[in-house]
């Protein structure tokens, strides 16, 4: 498949239906064009578009009843990490495109539990000096007269929760390394501390939502995995027995409900899912898993379903998904759109999550696309370090990996110590370790898929931007009999340079104290710091590397590619480089994409790649 194909713009996104269904919103983009917001009534299929700018693209959308909507705006044919233009919601207007109202700004938070409401509630972010993200205040927001009814809450608040009767009801704050979740009592009006811990390794009680009938289910770590409960404000205590539960992962999603009940939990173990209380909705999940059986699908009913309709999104590690209603009187499938249209799933490659145990005997789970045909043979490999590095993927159809399958090579994907969602004691166990046993987890995974005969010794990549930047950079310093080559973009190059250039956009707090109890302290742990910096490494890479930076990049500011750039070539003459000036902390424009992929495709080739 040509390259372009793999990172175009998403064609169909964000379906949403409208609370009594007789309506689906959709955000379209034409070959070449705009992304419009486009409503399409679910009987007939007959489509309107309900905004649409010349020059910006729609963004993000919701319904706030069953006539009008909300949107904000982006802009996808200009660098600069695609800020909102302008910032937060722009509009409102009513789903035939009348009654346009612009807006005050804010993000969308949720709409009002009232159907017949012109308001939504909405949050306004702080900022500090920095550029950094410093506070969340709320507003009732009227859509139709621009007027919002701000809401007091109980100190620097990071996120908000709204119950079941409209009220602001659960707050977290933060204040220094201190983190609190909050409780407004609807009998003293007063808000109250339920928990408090340190903001960047304690154990919190997280809320995830409130039932339609104020339930209030929280996710919380007993033991090693988060698991979902329900938590009883009354008493002020959790359940005995969690509602989910995980053996291999921690608990992450969110409630399903319709006006008047709970229908179900959405949540991610390997792959999304979802755990339904409701007989009905079980039942049509069988359903359309019969008619559609080669990927998942979400199913999300109307809030108040006047008609017989469901929408759904089907999705695999070959399909980046495509968006279907399904009628539960006919069953009848009628396709919205495919995500992106030039993907064919019969092309792509099968994505596995295997697992493998690193040298001190950690189970590392990891995602292993292998392209197709490919069995019985040893083949070139690029391991594809994620960034965060506190974060972790999903098995899911994703770009980079499914472009280099189909260009021949493995891809491995380690979820290495440190990496969310496999429990606390794995995240755990990546503090501090930067350049140490998060590194060695990488070089493990290699050797693995080595000794499984997947893995050409000879002709092994590993590859990554951010944090994965990083892991490149010093897998080319510490294994250099493993990893014949590098490609490292938006990478970091020192941790000292993290706590030292004052235009990143990572907040003083976090430097002050979570950078020093995650990453590594610059005082205690200096000489620590210094073995594990990429940059005074430098003149042990003697492999082939390709180094990428956005130059308004605010996370990893551009001064970390330049100065390993200009490190590694006193004694490399194997680096090449490429600044995308406008472009910040990951490539924004699809001709940034198709460019810089292009490179890396030629650069394989030359290093790893099949000999002609």
């Amino acid at each position: 498949m040509p390259l372009e194909k793999f990172f175009e713009n998403r064609a169909f996104t964000g379906a949403k239906l409208s609370p009594t269904g007789r309506h689906v919103a959709v955000g379209v983009t034409p070959p070449g064009g705009r992304r419009r917001l486009v409503v399409l009534e679910t009987d007939t299929l007959q489509a309107k578009v309900a905004a649409w700018h010349p020059k910006v693209d729609i963004n993000f959308f919701a319904w706030v009843n069953d006539d009008r909507l909300v949107y904000n705006l982006t802009d996808t044919q200009t660098a600069g990490n695609g800020f909102y233009v302008p910032g937060g919601l722009y509009g409102a207007v009513q789903r035939d495109g009348t009654d346009h109202r612009e807006l005050n700004g804010g993000s969308y938070h949720s709409p009002t539990r009232r159907m017949d409401s012109d308001d939504v509630f909405v949050r306004y972010g702080e900022w500090g000096a920095r550029g950094e993200f410093w506070n969340v205040r709320v507003e009732r927001l009227n859509t139709r007269t621009a007027r919002g009814t701000g809401i007091i809450g109980p100190g620097r608040a990071m996120s908000w929760l709204i119950d079941a009767d409209d009220n602001p009801r659960v707050a977290f704050t933060a204040e220094k390394d201190k983190g609190a979740l909050q409780y407004l009592d609807p009998k003293k009006k007063e808000w109250e501390v339920l928990q408090t811990a340190n903001l960047y390794i304690g154990e919190f009680i997280n809320p995830v939502g409130f039932a339609p009938d104020g339930t209030l289910f929280v996710s919380v770590r007993k033991g090693d995995k988060q698991a979902l409960y329900r938590y009883d404000l009354a008493q002020r205590k959790l359940d005995d027995e969690p509602l989910v539960t995980m053996k291999d992962f921690d608990f992450d999603g969110y409630l399903v409900k319709d006006a008047d009940h709970l229908l179900g939990v959405r949540y991610l173990s390997d792959a999304r899912s979802t755990l339904w209380f409701d007989d009905r909705m079980k039942a049509m999940q069988a359903r359309i898993d019969k008619l559609l059986p080669a990927t998942v699908n979400l199913l999300t009913p109307p809030v108040r379903g006047e008609v017989p309709v469901v929408l759904v999104y089907a999705y695999s590690d070959v399909d980046p998904g495509r968006s279907l209603l399904f009628n539960t009187e006919t069953g009848k499938l009628t396709e919205i759109g495919p995500v992106q249209r030039g993907i064919d799933p019969k092309q792509m490659a099968a994505m596995d999550l295997v697992r493998y145990a690193a040298r001190d005997g950690l189970s590392i789970p990891a995602w292993l696309t292998r392209p197709q045909g490919s069995k019985g043979r040893k083949l070139p490999m690029v391991v594809l370090v994620h960034g965060g590095p506190w974060l972790r993927e999903e098995w899911e159809w994703r770009a980079d990996a499914q472009f280099l399958a189909s260009r021949g090579y493995l891809v491995l994907e380690p979820e290495f110590r440190g990496s969310t969602g496999y429990g606390f004691a794995h995240a755990r166990k990546g503090f501090k370790q930067w350049g140490l046993a998060m590194q060695d987890d990488v070089a493990d995974g290699a050797r693995w898929a080595v000794a499984q005969g997947l893995a050409d010794p000879d002709r092994i990549c590993i590859a990554g931007a951010s944090y994965g930047g990083y892991a490149t950079l010093m897998g080319l310093v510490k294994n250099p009999e493993l990893f014949k080559c590098g490609v490292a973009w938006a990478g970091v190059s020192d941790i000292n340079l993290m706590y030292d250039v004052i235009w990143s956009d990572m907040s003083n707090n976090y430097m002050l104290f979570g950078m020093p109890e995650l990453v590594g302290d610059q005082t205690k742990d200096a000489e620590q710091l210094k073995t594990t910096s990429p940059l005074v490494q430098a003149a042990s890479i003697k492999q082939p590397l390709l180094l990428a930076h956005g130059g308004a990049d605010r996370r990893v500011p551009i001064i970390h590619g330049t100065r390993i750039r200009d490190a590694v070539k006193k004694t490399n003459p194997n680096v090449e480089w490429v600044e995308y000036l406008e472009e910040g902390h990951g490539w924004w424009l699809v001709s940034t994409r198709v460019d810089f992929w292009t490179r890396v495709e030629n650069f394989l080739q030359k290093n790893i790649g099949e000999k002609p």
